[in-house]
């Protein structure tokens, strides 16, 4: 499906909405709602039907929720969207609050006297609310689960997605859906467990070795299961999805049920039922109280995390091929770009394009990201025939986006000079650079997590006195979510980084209202070489997935130490080696200059 441009909300639209919502809450005698940005499986990426969030404020971000209360309405936002939170709700309505510097239970007391606040169970975990109570408690408010409002009053809501699946062939996925289920309810066995409940829609899939089409650029299939010790898996979803052929996939030993036995089948179950707090609706919990419900994490989650050779060589595939489209696009851009007269729609179309022209393009990855000059600096940006703008002169090119194919996923950001930017705009490019080098040349003992590396590609900026607003690196699927648990460079993550884990390396800098920089690659972990002179330490590093050319004339090659100039030098070095044979005559001669030595 090729991208559109529409505007999916409009600021206009909210305070009627939110008066609607209002109003019926006060019928129900409720003080307030939760909005979020969820739906029952609780994974990032959510159907047209449960875009709530964005109907109610118009806000489009991937993560955010709203706190409606009788006379303000709170739109949580983290780092990256507080810039564009604020062109995107009417603020005389909506009131946007830096989550989570300021936590949700304390900004309801400070603005409610008193009263019920009202949730859909299942569009929250049992650890948001678990966190939210204890911050409320003993001051007058009190959390109470409720029908969701928000589609009492949403009267031309999306029906239920119901996207077709198709199978995902073993040889790609490296390992049977028997295997990885036979050994998953080994892990149930050890533990004492009888049944494990899984509600992300990546997990289903790798764990059925299916994809699907049921929520915008990411290949999955929304449905519920419970893994069961002896390895049978029963599936709750709807029937239409899944064909003759990828039931005779799944084999006997999946059972596929209505989604309404979901719940029904969950209390009958004999023994101890594994639920992960942190990605498992609340409603699960509250309808197994009586029975024996044990927190552990998603059994599918780490598996599916640790690609195996033939997943890792599939992404190696892939991003050569993507890195042939993306070649091809930036010599285009070079040659059009003096010319005058390209929008950021152009751009987007152009890079669509260039991938379709593989013919082996699924779907792009996400909403590429086209930012020139000041709507560079919102870290999501996604350009509308509303913002649509010329590129320009004199300033930066922001492009962020990637491919679904069979083999893999890609994910890949180019900030790319238009005329002069100036030198600040240069200098900052190259600090973001050399966070971007110290990741892809990091090393580090088995054990440490994304908090412990993410530092590295913060500090030629903090040296400068700046930083950015967003993690280093999330996880990437194969051919599944671009962004995928558990591990990340992150401050936040504790997650210790394990061979087969592929991640994005993307730091940047943004000046609100000029420019935004982002440079990204995909990287892997893998076990690093022994170096001579070295101990007998256990070593981890990276290797690079992504083989495309950076700006050289960003590049202020006096702030670079020896070894980051050596590793551009043999970046571009293996760039051209890989790609000079996969692109036209034009794009080589272009890719030649573009890769010469600093």
């Amino acid at each position: 499906m090729f991208q559109t441009f529409d505007s999916v909300a409009s600021p206009a639209q909210g305070p009627g909405r939110l008066a609607a919502l209002r109003a019926v809450l006060q019928a129900e005698g409720l003080a307030g709602f939760i909005v979020p940005r969820a739906d029952a499986h609780q994974g990032e990426y959510v159907a047209e039907r449960d875009e709530r969030l964005q109907w109610l404020t118009g806000f489009t971000g991937s993560a955010g929720f709203c706190v409606v209360l009788p006379d303000v309405a709170g739109v949580f936002i983290d780092g990256r969207y507080r810039t564009q939170v604020k062109g995107q709700v009417d603020l005389a309505h909506f009131t946007p609050v830096p989550w989570p510097d300021v936590l949700p239970g304390l900004w309801i007391v400070a603005h409610l006297a008193g009263g019920v606040v009202g949730y859909d169970p299942w569009l929250h975990t049992a650890e948001e609310i678990e966190k939210l109570e204890k911050s409320v408690e003993g001051r007058g408010v009190s959390l109470r689960p409720v029908r969701n409002f928000v589609d009492a009053v949403w009267p031309d809501q999306p029906g239920p997605a119901m996207g077709r699946s198709f199978v995902h062939p073993d040889a790609v996925a490296g390992e049977s859906s028997a295997a990885k289920r036979a050994r998953l309810a080994e892990m149930l066995v050890q533990a004492g467990q009888a049944a494990a409940v899984i509600t992300l829609p990546d997990s289903l899939c790798w764990l059925l070795n299916i994809r699907g089409s049921d929520v915008p650029r990411n290949p999955v299939v929304q449905g519920f299961a419970v893994l069961h010790q002896d390895g049978r898996v029963d599936v709750f979803a709807e029937g239409a999805k899944f064909g003759p052929e990828v039931l005779a996939h799944m084999g006997p030993e999946v059972n596929l049920h209505p989604v309404e036995g979901f719940v029904p089948a969950l209390r009958v179950i004999k023994g101890k039922v594994r639920i992960d707090r942190g990605s498992t609706p609340i409603l699960l919990a509250q309808e197994l109280a009586g029975g024996e419900v044990v927190w552990g994490d998603d059994l599918c989650r780490l598996p599916k995390a640790l690609k195996n050779a033939a997943e890792i060589e599939g992404m190696r595939v892939a991003h050569l091929r993507d890195g042939a489209a993306m070649v091809e696009f930036l010599a285009w851009l070079d040659g059009v770009l003096p010319q005058g007269g390209l929008s950021e729609i152009d751009v987007v179309r152009a890079l669509e394009g260039f991938r379709r022209a593989t013919n082996a393009l699924h779907d792009i990855s996400f909403d590429t990201i086209s930012g020139a000059g000041p709507n560079g600096a919102i870290m999501h940006y996604r350009v509308t025939e509303e913002s649509n703008q010329g590129v320009g002169t004199d300033t930066l090119l922001l492009v962020d986006s990637g491919a679904q194919y069979l083999d893999g996923t890609t994910d890949i950001t180019r900030t790319v000079a238009v005329g002069d930017p100036g030198d600040l705009a240069r200098a900052c490019f190259t600090r973001v650079l050399q966070g971007m080098i110290a990741i892809s040349r990091a090393r580090w003992p088995r054990g440490l997590a994304g908090r412990d590396l993410d530092g590295l590609a913060r500090y030629p900026l903090w040296l400068a006195g700046m930083d950015f607003n967003h993690g280093t690196g999330h996880g990437v699927g194969a051919f599944l979510s671009v962004h995928e648990g558990p591990q990340r460079l992150s401050r936040l993550s504790e997650v210790p980084l394990q061979p087969g884990m592929i991640l994005s390396n993307e730091p940047g800098y943004y000046r609100e209202g000029e420019w935004g920089i982002r440079i990204e690659n995909l990287i892997v972990v893998e076990k690093a070489p022994r170096l001579e002179g070295g101990d007998d330490r256990d070593q981890l590093g990276f290797e690079t997935l992504t083989w495309v050319p950076l700006d050289r004339r960003l590049i202020v090659v006096e702030m670079l130490a020896p070894g980051e100039r050596a590793w551009i030098d043999a970046y571009h070095g293996r760039v051209f080696e890989l790609m000079e044979g996969r692109v036209s005559e034009a794009a080589r001669v272009w890719l030649e200059g573009a890769c010469r030595p600093l």
